[in-house]
């Protein structure tokens, strides 16, 4: 299973969710393009939320390399203009694993990485979408702007992760509206380590499972 996840801005907790996501199904992980903080990436956060050795019933999951490092924490189309590049969806390769493979995007699916090109252009037909969607005012179009976006281009969304306090009133109109299947949602935790990726992954993983 390919499962890519996306949210509906930055900051909303994609690399969170990819962590336990990850966690759940013992999975590999890959983020294509990673803009600014490579000392601190998404992969390496991702790499030390992961339970390991005994704790898990395999080896380590694959965190495979991003396709593009950029310097600079900005749009991916604007960092690659600042390090002098062009980013070349043909140079972003899929990694092969016999695994489930998680995929992280970079903000929301229309943050540009060329002149012509978006996130929701690394989409491939047999991944399975999960939105993150964060609680804030707007949020709730947000949410559906991106789900009626992706399924204009075709696609399906398979679920999707709520990130913050819980908001009935706005988690209960999303899926009446959509029919989504919801995955489970992440509180706002006063931290998040090795252990409580592990109780949100035993939480979500029979729902993952019937994805």
């Amino acid at each position: 299973m390919k499962i890519f996840v996306t949210g509906i801005s930055t900051d909303v907790g994609k690399t969170i969710a990819s962590a336990i996501i990850v966690e759940a199904l013992e999975a590999d992980y890959w983020k294509p393009i990673q803009a600014g903080d490579l000392e601190n990436s998404d992969s390496i956060k991702v790499k030390k939320l992961l339970s390991c050795g005994a704790e898990r019933s395999r080896s380590e999951s694959h965190i495979f390399e991003n396709s593009y490092q950029l310097n600079t924490p900005a749009s991916p189309h604007l960092a690659a203009e600042i390090d002098g590049i062009t980013i070349d969806l043909k140079k972003i390769l899929e990694p092969k694993t016999e695994n489930h493979l998680v995929i992280e995007g970079a903000g929301g699916i229309f943050v540009p990485l060329n002149e012509n090109e978006t996130i929701i252009d690394l989409i491939q037909t047999d991944y399975k979408i999960i939105i993150v969607s964060r609680h804030y005012l707007g949020s709730i179009n947000h949410t559906l702007l991106t789900i009626e976006a992706i399924r204009n281009r075709g696609f399906q969304v398979s679920g999707i992760i709520f990130s913050g306090s819980e908001n009935k009133s706005t988690e209960n109109i999303i899926l009446n509206k959509t029919g989504i299947k919801c995955i489970g949602r992440i509180d706002q935790e006063p931290y998040f380590d090795r252990n409580v990726i592990k109780e949100y992954a035993d939480l979500f993983r029979e729902n993952l499972l019937n994805l």
